[in-house]
C-alpha cells in the first residue's frame, strides 16, 4: 500500500514522504480499513513537529481521523461487518489501509458523504465533550468559541446552537466571519479588528459568557477569563495559538469561574463507552442536519503533505480532507 511517512521532525512540507509499505493485517480485537478519505487535523501538525503528546518512533505514518470500508475484522470484533462504511480516529490512517483498534471505529453516518464523514470523529467528539460533560452547557446560556471558522471551532459552534446556547464566534480575520456565521454563530467578533473582551461584554450588557471552548490558547485565553461570568466555565481544548498559557489560581476567585481541560483521547482509553453513546448523540444530530461538517476543500492522496502544510500556516477555514480512494 502507499502511505505518507514522517521522516523527521520539522515543518510538515519538509518531512512528509509518500512511501510503499506492507498492507497491514487486522489481528484479535482489530478492524482493518480500506481508506475512502482523511481529515486533516492540527495534532497532524503538531505530530510532524515532535510536539503533540504522543510521539510515534520515526519514521511513522500520521494521519488521525478517516472514512473507510471495513475490509477484514478479527476475533471478537462483533459492532461493524466487512463492506460497511466507518469513520473512526487512530494515530497512523493518512495511508490506503489502516487497522484500528474495535473501539476506534463506528458505523458512517448515512447523511454525511465520505470527505464530511471523515472529519466528523475528533471535532465533534472533543465539542460534545467539552460543552456536554466538562462545561455542562444549558439551554439559553452563552457561549464563546475562539477559532470559530476552524474546523474545531465551526464543530463547536454547531454543538452551541444545537443546544439551544447564543453562541458569539471569534474569528482572526474579517475573510473567516462568513464561515463562523454559516456554522451558526449568532455573533461574530474579528480580533484582528476588535479587542475581544470588550466585544464580549458589549454583546451581553457586561455579563460576560457562561462557557468558553478555547482551543487557541495564550491571548485567546486571556481575553476570556476578562469576559467570562459569574460562574463561567472556561474549557481548555488546546494551544494551537503556540503559547501555552497560565492560570492563575487566585484570579479564579473573581469570579468564581472555573477552567476545565480536555483530552478526548482520555476518554477513548479509559471511558470508552461515554465515546460510543456520544457517536450515537452526534449521529442523531448528523441525521437531522443540526451538524454537517464544514468541509472547505479536497485533496488528492499525493498533495497530503502540502495540505498539512496548509492548516500549520493557520490561513484555512472549515475542514481540510484527503481524498486517498474513492
Amino acid at each position: 500500500m502507499r502511505a505518507w511517512h514522517v521522516t523527521a521532525h520539522g515543518e510538515p512540507a519538509d518531512v512528509l514522504r509518500l512511501v510503499d509499505l506492507p498492507d497491514p493485517v487486522a489481528g484479535d480485537g482489530q478492524v482493518l480499513v480500506r481508506v475512502r478519505a482523511v481529515a486533516v487535523n492540527f495534532p497532524d501538525v503538531l505530530l510532524a513537529r515532535g510536539e503533540y503528546q504522543v510521539r510515534p518512533p520515526l519514521p511513522f505514518v500520521p494521519g488521525i481521523e478517516l472514512c473507510g470500508e471495513v475490509l477484514a475484522v478479527g476475533a471478537g470484533v462483533t459492532h461493524v461487518d466487512v463492506g460497511q462504511r466507518v469513520v473512526g480516529s487512530h494515530i497512523g490512517v493518512l495511508a490506503e489501509l489502516a487497522v484500528l483498534d474495535a473501539h476506534e471505529v463506528f458505523a458512517a453516518p448515512d447523511a454525511l458523504d465520505d470527505a464530511q464523514a471523515s472529519a466528523f470523529t475528533i471535532a465533534y467528539q472533543t465539542g460534545w465533550f467539552g460543552l456536554h460533560r466538562r462545561a455542562a452547557l444549558q439551554r439559553g446560556e452563552t457561549l464563546l468559541v475562539h477559532a470559530a471558522a476552524g474546523g474545531v471551532g465551526t464543530a463547536a459552534v454547531q454543538l452551541g446552537a444545537a443546544a439551544g446556547a447564543r453562541v458569539i464566534g471569534v474569528v482572526g480575520s474579517a475573510a473567516k466571519a462568513d464561515a463562523a456565521r454559516r456554522a451558526g454563530a449568532h455573533v461574530v467578533i474579528d480580533r484582528s479588528a476588535q479587542d475581544v473582551a470588550d466585544a464580549v461584554r458589549a454583546e451581553t450588557g457586561g455579563a460576560g459568557v457562561d462557557v468558553v471552548y478555547d482551543p487557541v490558547g495564550g491571548d485567546a485565553f486571556a481575553a476570556s477569563t476578562r469576559c467570562v461570568a459569574f460562574e463561567g466555565r472556561i474549557v481548555v481544548v488546546g494551544f494551537a495559538g503556540g503559547t501555552i498559557q497560565d492560570i492563575r489560581a487566585a484570579h479564579l476567585l473573581v469570579k468564581n469561574y472555573t477552567v476545565h481541560g480536555l483530552h478526548w483521547g482520555l476518554y477513548a482509553r479509559v471511558r470508552p463507552e461515554l465515546v460510543t453513546a456520544a457517536h450515537v448523540e452526534l449521529t442523531r444530530l448528523a441525521d437531522t442536519g443540526a451538524v454537517v461538517p464544514q468541509v472547505s476543500d479536497v485533496v488528492p492522496f499525493t498533495d497530503a503533505a502540502a495540505a498539512v502544510a496548509r492548516l500549520a500556516a493557520g490561513s484555512t477555514t472549515g475542514r481540510l480532507v484527503v481524498r486517498v480512494q474513492d
